[in-house]
């Protein structure tokens, strides 16, 4: 909320940010999907994860309490084996230890685990877990994401399969 205020036209005082970010998480939580939905093609390639017997799971600094009701009303939770959002620690992306927790509760995936993600953040997390990386080009990145060093990079979700196989070596 204070980034957008200070990209908007200022900030304000904090006791008013606060304020404002509660109402506007009491409305998102209201209103969680009505204008959401999954990129193109993220459905059918978590199927094809799903029938390939992939363990996938979920890791965002989007609130704990928001993030499973959005994966829910989208219809796509049944693809995670876990869900992990920010306040499930003390701590968020980009700290490799919320990485390990998710391997960790999706049954643990050693060296093949690949974070999947759109931003400097899911780099910097994956960097900091020792795990390779996709990122695609669309979502959150306030940079290229071509430019920030990743193991690969696509505007395709449907490549996702391909690439993933390419970095696993399979």
């Amino acid at each position: 909320m204070t980034e957008a205020l200070a990209r908007t036209g200022g900030a304000l005082p904090g006791s008013r940010t606060r304020v404002l970010i509660e109402d506007f998480i009491a409305r998102y939580r209201d209103h969680i999907a009505d204008e959401s939905r999954p990129y193109p093609g993220v459905e059918h390639t978590l199927h094809e994860f799903a029938g390939s017997g992939a363990r996938l799971g979920v890791l965002t600094n989007k609130p704990q309490e928001l993030a499973a009701p959005l994966l829910d009303a989208l219809g796509l939770s049944r693809f995670f084996a876990a869900i992990h959002g920010a306040g499930r620690f003390s701590y968020v992306k980009p700290d490799a230890r919320v990485f390990h927790h998710l391997v960790d509760e999706m049954g643990g995936v050693g060296a093949g685990a690949i974070m999947i993600g759109d931003s400097i953040t899911d780099l910097r997390t994956a960097r900091a877990a020792q795990a390779s990386v996709i990122l695609v080009t669309y979502g959150y990145a306030l940079d290229p994401v071509e430019t920030l060093g990743a193991d690969a990079v696509t505007a395709n979700f449907t490549e996702l399969p391909l690439l993933v196989e390419r970095i696993l070596g399979a």
